[in-house]
């Protein structure tokens, strides 16, 4: 018998109220060692589906598995916690502490690393992500592109098996861009992106899906536009206004 999936999603369905129709219909994912872009319009549910993927979120209908086990409560939800990594949109959601090591080794820390523990894997992190001297820089004097890579040390200081990109280019300069671009070509992880940046995405990931009114889709790479957009219906059929 093959090793069940890290993850995975079956027939996952999400309202916002009964009285609203389904953001998502019967999805069904599965999220393993792969690369993975998600692509879709603004709206379309993409990060809903990360926050269900995380037990922020209840879904309307559907389950979900970690490691081949059902799981749906929030005591259930723990161990993918503390396995996989979630990068907030933005940042300013994800840092909190006054300096940036505070805010690095927070994730150790509840992870039972003694102080010492926590800081030279906190320092060894930074080291690793071109951070080093950053420990005793003020969190919120940051600039944004150095907000989103202290943010990505707080989730990889924790070691976790998988992560969970939610929009990691956005409002992001060149120079940032390309090093977030070398640092998640260096991992040896599985992620998913959500992204509307398709040269971004053509760099770090090996397969896409769109999610398209609710449904998602697997594009095929033939499919991928030559014009080198990322657009929000991916290979599903739309039309280009003039």
């Amino acid at each position: 018998m093959s090793d069940p999936h890290f993850i995975e999603l079956s027939d996952i369905s999400y309202s916002f109220s009964a009285e609203t129709p389904p953001l998502l219909h019967d999805i069904n994912f599965t999220i393993g060692k792969e690369k993975i872009g998600l692509i879709g319009p603004n709206g379309s549910g993409k990060t809903t589906l990360f926050h269900i993927i995380m037990g922020l979120l209840r879904p309307s209908g559907g389950k979900i598995f970690f490691k081949g086990e059902e799981i749906s409560t929030q005591k259930q939800f723990k161990p993918l916690r503390r396995e996989v990594g979630f990068l907030f949109q933005s940042s300013d959601d994800q840092l909190f502490s006054p300096t940036v090591l505070e805010d690095v080794a927070f994730g150790p820390l509840n992870l039972g690393f003694s102080i010492d523990e926590a800081r030279q894997i906190s320092l060894d992190t930074l080291k690793d992500l071109g951070l080093e001297g950053f420990e005793n820089r003020i969190t919120h004097k940051l600039s944004g592109g150095e907000k989103k890579l202290v943010a990505l040390a707080t989730i990889l200081a924790m070691k976790p098996r998988l992560l969970l990109l939610d929009e990691p280019t956005n409002n992001l300069d060149l120079e940032i861009l390309s090093r977030l671009t070398d640092i998640l070509n260096t991992l040896e992880l599985p992620f998913v992106i959500i992204s509307h940046d398709w040269d971004f995405l053509a760099e770090t990931t090996s397969s896409l899906y769109t999610i398209d009114h609710g449904h998602l889709h697997k594009c095929g790479e033939d499919h991928i536009h030559e014009h080198r957009h990322v657009h929000p219906y991916g290979d599903r059929p739309h039309q280009h206004k003039d």
